[in-house]
């Protein structure tokens, strides 16, 4: 079974290909992501994080699950010397760069615990698979080209890793440097992060496109993971290990 639905203003596709799914399990899921638009959305007034905005709950008195991805957001902080920063400019919080890579993750458990084990959920082209698809093949995901957004650049073959993408071809200027807030990122377009799962592929996803030219370097060096990069000329750069996932296992 797959189905696709709108929420968080973005595309949502599950597709669970075990025999014993139901339609009670997407109903779950699919409410679990309302709910978490409800709670972290700067979009509605109504939001958790929109009251802690406006000064009517604090930090202190904040809701379990807002706490975790304060903790989540200051972990990336440190360990990407401040390239993640859910404080903007304004002196406000948006916690979006990190809370999507964590609602999947969340997700996946839920599932995995719910005894499905051959699945795949695509938030805004941030994914997490497990498994085998319909066909009892391995999972694939496609890159898309920057400046070509009909053509896929490049198959990957997960592996039940989380595969996230940053980048300004299809959302625009929506990530910034932090030391540098004024200045646009006009040095890459696309950035895919392949981690040990969709959280930290996407916590460190965000934090390496903002470093621009350098967070190639930065996916580098962390154990556990690959990049591909495509700069403002459409050139590739890709990690050590990248093509590994390029193949089946």
């Amino acid at each position: 079974m797959t189905e696709t639905r709108i929420i968080m203003g973005m595309h949502i596709t599950l597709e669970i290909v075990d025999p014993q799914v139901t339609s009670e399990i997407f109903e779950e899921i699919f409410s679990y992501f309302t709910s978490v638009d409800a709670q972290f959305s700067t979009y509605k007034d109504t939001s958790e994080i929109m009251r802690i905005n406006r000064g009517e709950v604090s930090k202190d008195n904040c809701s379990s699950q807002m706490k975790e991805v304060f903790a989540l957001a200051e972990k990336t902080k440190e360990q990407t010397v401040g390239f993640f920063d859910i404080k903007k400019p304004d002196g406000s919080l948006d916690p979006s760069g990190i809370v999507k890579g964590w609602s999947i993750q969340n997700a996946a458990d839920l599932l995995l615990k719910k005894g499905y084990k051959n699945f795949y959920v695509d938030v805004g082209g941030d994914i997490q698979s497990h498994g085998l698809n319909g066909q009892g093949k391995e999972w694939s995901i496609g890159i898309r080209h920057p400046f070509k957004p009909a053509d896929i650049i490049k198959v990957i073959y997960p592996h039940h890793k989380g595969v996230a993408t940053s980048g300004t071809s299809v959302r625009g200027q929506h990530i910034y440097n932090p030391h540098m807030p004024e200045k646009k990122l006009l040095d890459i377009v696309s950035l895919t992060v392949i981690g040990p799962n969709i959280l930290e592929a996407d916590r460190f996803a965000t934090a390496a496109f903002a470093m621009g030219k350098e967070g190639i370097n930065f996916i580098e060096k962390l154990v556990g993971f690959e990049g591909y990069a495509i700069d403002h000329t459409g050139m590739a750069t890709m990690t050590t290990n990248f093509e590994h996932y390029t193949k089946t296992q």
